[in-house]
């Protein structure tokens, strides 16, 4: 495993690190099995050091970040951990809970910083071009990543009328028999990244559909089939994802959206508020 490139950079660079640097290397090592499951403020919290020189010294490794770092480090272990194992991995016996709040919403600041200086401009303007023009859109997202699926298909249904979420993995080939290329799939997913949700992604790039890809890294396996990708941190110490970001990202497209068709989306809504008042749907 230390052969991997990720701890060689370490080895070959240490001459050249500050004292900081080196404790953060020296932990790494000594602790290979569990510290590429420990988030930015974990990690510096461990090693007793600033958050900001555990994401310089990803920089300093030439990562372009601390999650790219993280994830280096977490594919020289060779296997995916089970949920059971990173909760077991990432959790002290003796931490208190008091203190969770603080650092899991601390942990969802930086992941949107690091999804905003991610965010490609010239991506996500034309993944809302995609949005607008398309007959169709179809949303693939299963499991945890089917909450911020079924944001999207509410809003973007509520406004456009062309949105549906592919909810039943035995309907897959019925959907995917009618997609076309005039057709947008968004396809959600994070680590761990679920079979089905490759699955139709490559299904559905052979009907020649477009596809929008919202996903946690480069190294992801949705991106292969991703005619435009979106990139969401979601890092947080846990066995869980903290889905922060996407769900921002989700509202930028979808007030984009908005923003670009005010005129259409106006008309709509308040045609909505009639019938809304008619059936009585909100507390007054």
């Amino acid at each position: 495993m230390f052969e991997s490139e990720v701890y060689q950079r370490m080895i070959q660079n240490r001459e050249r690190m500050s004292k900081s640097h080196k404790k953060i290397a020296n932990y790494l090592i000594e602790n290979h099995e569990t510290a590429p499951f420990l988030t930015a403020s974990k990690l510096a919290k461990n090693v007793k050091v600033g958050e900001a020189t555990v994401i310089r010294f990803a920089f300093f490794l030439n990562y372009k970040g601390y999650p790219d770092l993280q994830r280096h480090l977490q594919e020289a272990l060779q296997r995916k951990m089970t949920s059971a194992e990173v909760l077991a991995r990432t959790t002290d016996e003796n931490e208190q809970t008091v203190d969770v709040v603080s650092e899991v919403l601390s942990d969802d600041i930086q992941n949107l910083k690091m999804t905003l200086n991610q965010v490609e401009p010239e991506i996500f303007e034309e993944a809302v071009k995609q949005i607008i023009e398309a007959k169709r859109i179809y949303i693939v997202a299963y499991r945890s990543a089917s909450s911020i699926g079924s944001f999207l298909e509410f809003y973007l249904d509520l406004v456009l009328q062309n949105t549906e979420m592919i909810r039943q993995a035995d309907g897959v080939s019925e959907h995917v028999l009618d997609i076309s290329e005039d057709d947008l799939v968004i396809g959600l997913g994070f680590s761990r990244y679920t079979k089905r949700t490759v699955e139709v992604l490559k299904l559905v790039k052979q009907q020649g559909a477009q596809t929008l890809v919202i996903t946690d890294h480069l190294m992801s396996p949705l991106v292969p089939y991703a005619d435009l990708r979106i990139i969401a941190s979601t890092e947080i110490n846990s066995f869980i994802d903290s889905f922060a970001a996407p769900m921002s990202v989700s509202s930028a497209l979808i007030t984009a959206l908005t923003r670009s068709q005010h005129k259409k989306v106006e008309k709509r809504l308040k045609q909505l508020e009639t019938l809304w008042e008619k059936f009585d749907v909100f507390y007054d």
